[in-house]
């Protein structure tokens, strides 16, 4: 359980034995198992990541089947939303990133689904706060950014069909390379918008000490690294794809393929100080977006520079007549629509 150093840590461990035997007395004979394999994967003390056999416990125990998965997320949702404790948070924040990253389909597909609606605050934590030391006040904001990145990262699944990040969708990845040629622009562009959108959630780790030497917070940022190179994988198949596409690219889809790129580019430096890695496929990415990004800017000025002016022209003839029907509202005589023409 780990050397107990303060009365706060005495106190977690009172309510880990607490909750346990309140599961051992309430709980049903068939959920018992899985209500102490989430209680003892997310303990108040010590704080450090959960032993990784009680993590392969929860997911095993969720790779049995349909009625076991759902229990499990809802137990595992019931602790992290009741609790205040930003450590016990943080552990159940790290076996959601788990589950999404080597966990059976069967229990990424309930987590998917739980709830119904999803979208932003998904795991209504914005407005967590453990106030109880200057220390846990700092965690709380790396709670609350951890649960936005992965509300986001649930987000894109709905977008790919998939998470980017999982070892268990390595297949529907591989039929996806297959099909990728298939793709619209438009649905090609709206996946790397997704992506990116990942990768700026990923630069918005808060700026703290206090993950030196906390390895809680280093088993995060090693999950982070490992979901920002298999986003770099997925934005190179489809930047791959699109950069044999540029000529028919239409003048909207253009600009929103370089909002994306510049958006990208503005990530790049921060990365490079939250990871001193390289690797022959983020070199190949960074290469490929400036070379896109100047390929469809040039093109898109050559090639739309009379819609452009075209698009002037007809805003232009729709104010006039939206100035006309306004004078016209207020029963100005036919005589002065000849001067306000004029002065258009």
């Amino acid at each position: 359980m780990g050397r107990i150093v303060n009365f706060r840590d005495l106190l977690g461990l009172i309510k880990d034995k607490a909750s346990m035997s309140k599961a051992a007395l309430l709980s049903k004979p068939n959920a018992l198992s899985i209500r102490l394999a989430v209680l003892r994967a997310t303990t108040h003390t010590p704080r450090t990541p959960p032993d990784d056999h009680h993590i392969s416990a929860l997911l095993l125990l969720g790779d049995s089947s349909r009625a076991n998965a759902s229990p499990i997320i809802t137990a595992l949702m019931d602790r992290l939303r009741r609790t205040g404790n930003c450590v016990v948070a943080l552990k159940c924040l790290l076996i959601i990133h788990q589950i999404i990253k080597r966990g059976p389909f069967i229990l990424q597909d309930q987590l998917s689904v739980f709830p119904a609606t999803g979208g932003y605050n998904y795991l209504k934590l914005s407005e967590f706060r453990d106030g109880a030391t200057a220390n846990t006040w700092a965690l709380s904001s790396w709670v609350r950014w951890y649960a936005r990145y992965l509300e986001t990262l649930l987000s894109i699944s709905r977008v790919l069909g998939y998470f980017p990040c999982s070892s268990s969708c390595s297949v529907v990845k591989e039929k996806q390379e297959h099909r990728i040629s298939s793709f619209l622009n438009l649905d090609l562009i709206k996946d790397v918008d997704s992506i990116v959108t990942l990768i700026e959630e990923i630069c918005n780790v808060p700026d703290s000490l206090a993950r030196e030497g906390d390895m809680l917070l280093q088993e995060i940022m090693g999950l982070l690294l490992n979901d920002y190179i298999s986003s770099v994988n997925e934005i190179l198949l489809r930047l791959g794809e699109i950069n044999e596409r540029t000529s028919c690219l239409s003048f909207g889809d253009s600009v929103e393929l370089v909002c994306a790129l510049k958006r990208l580019q503005d990530c790049q430096e921060r990365l490079s100080v939250l990871y001193l890695v390289r690797k022959p496929s983020i070199e190949m990415m960074w290469g490929l977006v400036q070379e896109l990004k100047d390929k469809v800017g040039i093109l898109k000025v050559c090639k739309e520079g009379g819609n452009l002016l075209s698009l002037k022209a007809s805003e232009s003839a729709r104010f006039d007549q939206r100035v006309l029907g306004a004078v016209d509202s207020v029963g100005f005589r036919s005589g002065r629509f000849d001067l306000i023409r004029n002065v258009l």
